[in-house]
């Protein structure tokens, strides 16, 4: 059955937070996951929109999503597509769904002239690296991954 792909609404915010727990489960991170359905209503359907959602439905049951936001390049003098968030439903797998996913996110960040299409793996998912890669994206060893939470945050705001 093909996917059909659209773009989230609030009401889906219960859905979206629970593709993100499922994430986080499958990525060992559960613990680190503490987005609630009110953080997401606000920073993705408020008055200021971080990120922008789709999901995949096989017929009327949701198959997967992708969360997304744009970046900037400085280099290409160009918005750049970021992806957060890829996830198909593990019973769902092996259809072309998260294939589907990306091609309509391509799609997007063409449509938007990005100069990129950027997103993390894990070093250990070895079959998500294995179909990015058989996608044509490039895995890059050279670059390093810097992160801040909020206590390091409020930190360097107060020197």
């Amino acid at each position: 059955m093909p996917l059909t792909i659209r773009e989230a609404s609030s009401e889906d915010v219960p859905l979206i937070l629970d593709f993100i727990q499922q994430l986080a489960e499958y990525e060992k991170l559960r613990h680190e996951c503490v987005a609630t359905e009110e953080s997401l209503r606000e920073t993705l359907f408020g008055a200021r929109r971080y990120a922008e959602v789709v999901i995949g439905y096989e017929g009327e049951t949701p198959a997967g999503f992708a969360l997304f936001f744009h970046n900037y390049s400085t280099f290409l003098g160009k918005p750049g597509l970021y992806l957060e968030d890829l996830f198909v439903k593990p019973e769902m797998r092996g259809r072309g769904y998260g294939k589907e996913l990306l091609r309509h996110l391509a799609r997007i960040a063409m449509s938007r002239n990005c100069g990129r299409m950027e997103w993390w793996v894990l070093d250990w998912n070895e079959p998500s690296i294995n179909f990015y890669k058989s996608l044509g994206a490039t895995i890059m060893p050279e670059w390093e991954l810097v992160r801040m939470t909020r206590r390091e945050i409020e930190s360097l705001a107060k020197r």
